[in-house]
């Protein structure tokens, strides 16, 4: 296959992806998971780079508040309330280019995983939570296919690329997920698309360098965690091994990939509500109740137990980390409500 010499030219002249890394490019397919912030940027730095196939995952729709920083999405998209995937889908295509796209509007979770991956040379994590987070690890880690965590809050933010067998796994770095409401997120702290942008354009150089390495000369990548402030002007980076009696690479634990979706959530029949339960530690609900009392229309602590009312939709929050999600019927819906305001 011929790659058109025009388009990519100036990206071809670059010595160390060259005329072999984009036709090994234009041969790649890659698991996007998440269109919003991180992955409308991974999106659309692959597509422009010429990568082969993308497989877009979300389950969320359009919303206003996407808008700043969100760089797939226009007015019309928030006000339709049009899915992600295919809003990002109509963006990508008009970019043009020999990228084909295939989108899903579903939650990924242990029973959908293994077919959207098939036949993926890379993951690339573009989420908001982290229970996600720790499936795609324990995917890439028992499947030897690297993936690259990418995660920012207000100004700042981590990248991690894991290669299996070569590094750390996520696991190694954080070995479970802390307790819901003590993590700030983009809905409690803010976020600036600058940080968006740093963080998900180290993610997308490290996706090409990967993708391409098997025809480049230099040494392979030494993954190291990443820790960029475009408020302070700061880079870190810290190198890592893999971690002696890690559950995941060492032990070959696979927690959340034997964790079917149906196993966390319950729809509540006849109540149009469902019950959904994390998967860390229980939760701080005083911490919690800080983090929520903003964004809350009415919020009541009652000894072990927080209620509040968000985006039309009421949260009763409980002590061991299970919530009642009020006001939908839709597993999906009430777990990204849970991820969302109370954590994974």
């Amino acid at each position: 296959m011929t790659v058109p010499s025009q388009r990519f030219d100036r990206q071809i002249r670059f010595a160390p992806l060259g005329q072999e890394g984009q036709l090994r490019l234009e041969q790649s397919r890659v698991l996007l998971v998440g269109c919003g912030a991180l992955g409308g940027i991974l999106a659309q730095s692959l597509a422009r780079a010429g990568v082969g196939e993308l497989v877009l995952v979300d389950r969320d729709i359009v919303e206003e508040s996407n808008l700043p920083r969100q760089v797939l999405f226009e007015d019309v998209h928030a006000r339709e309330g049009t899915l992600k995937v295919t809003a990002a889908r109509e963006s990508l295509a008009r970019i043009g280019g020999p990228t084909r796209l295939e989108a899903h509007a579903q939650h990924l979770d242990a029973d959908t995983i293994e077919e959207l991956a098939e036949g993926c040379d890379l993951l690339l994590d573009g989420t908001d939570n982290l229970g996600t987070r720790y499936l795609i690890n324990d995917y890439s880690v028992c499947n030897d296919v690297p993936w690259i965590y990418g995660g920012v809050v207000g100004s700042g933010g981590l990248v991690l690329p894991v290669v299996p067998s070569r590094g750390p796994c996520l696991r190694c770095v954080f070995d479970s997920p802390p307790p819901s409401g003590t993590l700030e997120t983009c809905d409690t702290a803010g976020v600036i698309l600058p940080a968006v942008g740093a963080v998900a354009s180290l993610q997308a150089g490290l996706a090409l360098r990967l993708l391409t390495e098997p025809c480049q000369t230099e040494p392979p990548l030494r993954p190291a965690l990443l820790e960029i402030d475009v408020w302070s002007g700061s880079l870190r980076r810290l190198e890592l091994g893999p971690q002696e009696g890690c559950h995941c690479c060492g032990e070959r634990d696979f927690t959340w990939l034997e964790e079917p979706l149906g196993r966390r959530a319950t729809i509540l029949c006849g109540r149009n509500a469902v019950q959904v339960r994390g998967v860390g530690e229980s939760p701080d609900l005083d911490r919690l109740a800080e983090q929520l009392k903003p964004l809350s229309s009415s919020l009541k602590r009652a000894g072990p137990i927080l209620r509040c009312e968000i985006d039309g939709h009421v949260l009763t929050i409980f002590q061991d980390g299970r919530a009642l999600i009020e006001g939908t019927d839709e597993v999906e819906r009430a777990i990204a409500l849970y991820d969302r305001y109370v954590g994974s």
